[in-house]
């Protein structure tokens, strides 16, 4: 048996980053946001932006891995402990999106901005950088394949297009096979009344269990 239902949290992808600058104090803050898929990607981005901000003095980060975020790293790069690296990640959580990294590059600019001060910069910026971002919602659901005669289709294509099934193929041949995402919650209704509506004609075959696209009304 799989995981309970209620365990598949809908989550957001970041599709798109975006940069974002702010003045404090004069110190001049610059927020990059990327989307990435492992910490590899993650530890390269980071890195790629302390080469290219080779002249500032701190490049903060904090980047989150996985639906459930189950990877989540953060460094105050030389910033007083919790002032930078931690409210970045806590942002980030906060937004719902996942698989994201985010670096905020700081050039001082002579004057002390105290723990608080801090703490509001480097969040603020990452915020703003956050609002131009592009996201796609994920949620979990079951990809199949519905086989039928010509007899049954038309059945079947009136149950699926009253439900949020996306049809990802349709193949016509000897008979007519239907690729197909439903949600999760609404897989074994589905199954059933595809059943009861063509007498058993159809074959339901399930591919596979994953996150997809499900576009935002």
């Amino acid at each position: 048996m799989g995981k309970n239902n209620q365990e598949y949290e809908d989550f957001l992808l970041l599709t798109k980053g975006a940069e974002a600058e702010l003045v404090e104090k004069k110190s001049r803050f610059i927020a990059t946001v990327r989307p990435v898929s492992s910490e590899e990607e993650a530890i390269a981005f980071i890195d790629e932006m302390k080469k290219k901000y080779y002249d500032a003095r701190h490049n903060c980060s904090a980047f989150i891995i996985g639906s459930n975020a189950q990877m989540t790293r953060s460094s105050d790069d030389g910033e007083p402990s919790g002032t930078a690296g931690k409210p970045m990640l806590e942002v980030l959580l906060g937004s719902g999106i996942r698989n994201i990294a985010a670096v905020v590059t700081r050039y001082f600019g002579g004057t002390l901005l105290g723990t608080g001060g801090l703490v509001r910069a480097y969040s603020g910026v990452l915020k703003e950088a956050l609002e131009s971002c592009e996201t796609a919602r994920q949620h979990f659901g079951v990809k199949c394949k519905l086989k039928t005669d010509y007899n049954a289709v038309g059945k079947i294509q009136y149950l699926i297009a009253g439900k949020e099934i996306q049809t990802e193929d349709t193949v016509y041949a000897e008979n007519v096979e239907m690729t197909v995402i439903a949600p999760i919650e609404e897989y074994d209704r589905l199954c059933k009344e595809i059943v009861e509506a063509t007498s058993a004609r159809a074959e339901i075959e399930e591919i596979e269990r994953l996150y997809y696209v499900q576009p935002i009304e």
